[in-house]
């Protein structure tokens, strides 16, 4: 099992080139907010992310992958 010291940098690199901030909650599960870069505008805020399927590089490249779709269809939404 990956623990979750080692998935905050490894989420964070993999949203690259946005400035990514992942916290743990009081139950274990992650908070990510996502932010343009050089800059606090908020892109995406992802509460109660649950670290228990995170436990491959698949499964964690699959939820980089979700988050960056969220992203992209959200800017998409507004253009």
């Amino acid at each position: 099992m990956i623990s979750v010291l080692e998935l905050r940098p490894i989420i964070e690199c993999g949203l690259l080139p946005f400035a990514c901030t992942c916290s743990v909650n009081p139950d274990g599960s992650l908070m990510i907010k996502v932010c343009k870069p050089y800059s606090d505008r908020g892109e995406l805020l992802v509460t109660g992310v649950s670290t228990e399927n995170l436990t491959s590089s698949h499964a964690i490249a699959s939820l980089i992958g979700e988050l960056q779709n969220e992203m992209s269809s959200r800017k998409t939404a507004f253009h």
